[in-house]
């Protein structure tokens, strides 16, 4: 495993961390904080920022991407399609890519890889537009870390692939099921990545999203040497 001294990450709730590099970078996963009800009221303004990434077009990771982009400065990740929209939107900066592309952006090599979801964004009028196709990230910090955002993923054989190609040191991976995997079906997915440090997301925010960590932990039980990583919204841990 690589090294993680200093890397600090806070859980904004529902899919979105705030990471604090090795090189005192601070990147933002996914953009919901001032609207997401999950997000504890004294971090929804976030005034220093270096990049956002975003998985995909819905709201739940992308609705406050232009606010924040515009106070902040900072630059912001995304799929060709998502890029474009934000540049509509006026945001300055913006680095797109395409799935299995990888591209250095403040210092982190980022890399985009597959998930099996929708994506399509919001009109004023509710009416969705073409958002490209979901996808997941592997930052790769300035020691050598890497962690994994897989988005809202659902369960797919590939995450093989994606372990043993990028061996990620931890994994962000959704367990709340309906919109997205649930605990049986990312426990598959932790032997598919072979990873050891899992911080689970996407459950909780709504009743919908049902799945728990302690139900990740009993379909993971016979898995030796992982740690489940389970956050509390507003919580930072340093791995």
């Amino acid at each position: 495993m690589a090294n993680a001294q200093n890397t600090e990450i806070t859980w904004l709730g529902h899919s979105t961390f705030l990471v604090r590099t090795p090189g005192g970078k601070r990147i933002l996963l996914d953009a919901w904080v001032n609207s997401n009800p999950a997000t504890p009221e004294h971090l929804r303004n976030i005034t220093n920022l270096d990049a956002i990434l975003i998985t995909h077009g819905h709201f739940d990771h992308l609705n406050d991407a232009v606010a924040i982009a515009k106070q902040t400065g900072a630059t912001v990740v995304g799929i060709f399609e998502i890029a474009n929209w934000l540049q509509g939107q006026g945001v300055a900066k913006t680095a797109e890519m395409n799935l299995g592309g990888t591209q250095t952006v403040q210092g982190l090599t980022i890399t985009m890889v597959q998930a099996f979801h929708s994506s399509g964004v919001a009109n004023p009028n509710g009416n969705l537009i073409y958002g490209g196709t979901a996808a997941g990230y592997v930052v790769e910090l300035e020691n050598g870390f890497r962690l994994y955002h897989t988005g809202d993923t659902a369960l797919f054989g590939d995450l093989r692939l994606i372990g043993e190609v990028y061996r990620p040191d931890l994994a962000f991976i959704p367990i709340g099921g309906l919109y997205t995997m649930g605990p049986p079906e990312a426990s598959y997915a932790i032997r598919l990545l072979n990873v050891r440090q899992v911080v689970p997301m996407h459950f909780g925010t709504f009743p919908a999203l049902s799945g728990t960590p302690e139900d990740l932990r009993r379909f993971t039980q016979d898995i030796p040497d992982l740690t489940i990583r389970a956050m509390r919204p507003g919580e930072t841990i340093t791995v």
